[in-house]
């Protein structure tokens, strides 16, 4: 017998680790200490032109003002080399 996957449950439990994923990168791509907050959230795009959802991240240094990064795509479409073009920086 199969699992039975909900396709209507919450998708926080799998969003979870690419969360991870791309904190990781950003904190890589902008050589950031490991102690630095990041937030990443899957937002609805407001945007013309924008698909209905984008992904934002955040980055908290501390003293400075707050980073804001939009990629224009769902969180599990998220790539590394969009959080690089995202933050100005090569991959």
């Amino acid at each position: 017998m199969t699992k039975f996957t909900n396709p209507l449950a919450p998708r926080f439990g799998r969003l979870k680790a690419k969360s991870s994923q791309i904190k990781a990168w950003t904190r890589d791509l902008m050589n950031l200490p490991e102690d630095t907050p990041v937030t990443v959230a899957e937002l609805a795009c407001r945007d013309e032109g924008c698909p209905d959802i984008e992904t934002v991240i955040g980055v908290l240094e501390p003293e400075k003002s707050i980073v804001t990064l939009r990629v224009h795509a769902a969180m599990v479409d998220v790539t590394r080399a969009s959080v690089a073009e995202a933050a100005g920086v090569t991959p």
